[in-house]
């Protein structure tokens, strides 16, 4: 199993904690949130770890290493300044997650879900398994809505979650592009388009998830992590 954890955002709305440090290794009760999700991915027999990095990636790539720390084999995967986006971020760092499904599990996240919980394998006819939840104060309007299973639009009437930014993504779902390309590519249209085709799956759990977004999230998980 293969995982890639995103990690080439600038933060702006971190500033000015953000200016020197990386946003996904800015500390939780002194352990930064990267670690968080490496230690997880190792207890559920993933061996090998991409980790894309734009600013101050080398900050990200000195803290972590090769990965043997964690009993991990970490590949870093470079970006310009600005990063490639979400799905841009995906397509460049496809030659090194293989041909089979991957975890995405975005690095500015922290919840307390055991990753056992991380679906391993996509049903017949899916390109992607997106993990929801209840959407939180900063997200209200939710992202999608869910039936049987199936991700679906968020429509009028209709309970809408949050997409917690972890998930199960096939290579094929980003068959349009070339792997490896550099090229700025925004996840939601992909994923648009793929519910529109009925290719994307979804699960909801309750586990306590935060989007570490701005100063004061992170002041509240160092106050009740």
């Amino acid at each position: 199993m293969r995982a890639m954890i995103l990690a080439a955002g600038r933060g702006e709305r971190m500033r000015p904690l953000t200016d020197v440090t990386p946003k996904p290794l800015l500390p939780v009760n002194g352990k930064p949130l990267l670690v968080y999700h490496l230690e997880k991915l190792a207890q559920q027999d993933v061996t090998d770890v991409v980790i894309n990095h734009a600013w101050l990636g080398q900050q990200i790539e000195a803290t972590l290493g090769d990965g043997s720390q964690f009993g991990l084999r970490i590949k870093y995967s470079s970006e310009p300044t600005g990063g490639l986006e979400t799905a841009g971020g995906i397509i460049r760092a496809l030659p090194l997650l293989g041909e089979e499904p991957f975890w995405v599990i975005n690095g500015d996240i922290f919840t307390n879900l055991d990753f056992a919980e991380l679906p391993r394998e996509l049903a017949p006819g899916k390109l992607a398994h997106l993990l929801m939840t209840e959407n939180p104060g900063h997200n209200q309007a939710g992202d999608f809505s869910l039936n049987n299973g199936q991700l679906i639009p968020a429509q009028s009437g209709q309970k809408t979650y949050t997409y917690t930014g972890m998930g199960l993504f096939s290579p094929t779902l980003f068959s349009m592009y070339k792997p490896g390309q550099e090229q700025f590519v925004r996840l939601r249209p992909i994923l648009d388009n793929a519910i529109a085709q009925g290719q994307v799956a979804a699960s909801l759990f309750t586990a306590a998830w935060t989007d570490v977004g701005t100063p004061q999230r992170l002041q509240q998980l160092q106050e009740h992590p």
